[in-house]
């Protein structure tokens, strides 16, 4: 196999593209704010944060998603 040639910036994102698309991926239904189908892929971490969530807010994960999908984002100054 040949080596890339690659500056470890790009060895780091690679890498980093490798291990996500390793990983099990959770699949959540939602229905955007226009009335679009969406589904979002979510890691293992990002859907243990997001089932917590819905459980606090006593919300389906998919209901939490349309309901973020209405809040502005803030502008953040810096």
């Amino acid at each position: 196999m040949r080596t890339m040639d690659l500056s470890d910036d790009e060895q780091t994102f690679l890498w980093e593209l490798v291990k996500t698309s390793r990983q099990r991926h959770h699949h959540v239904t939602w229905v955007d704010r226009d009335g679009s189908d969406r589904v979002t892929a979510l890691t293992q971490p990002e859907v243990v944060r997001l089932n917590a969530l819905a459980h606090r807010l006593g919300l389906a994960k998919g209901e939490v998603l349309r309901r973020a999908a209405h809040v502005p984002v803030s502008k953040q100054t810096g």
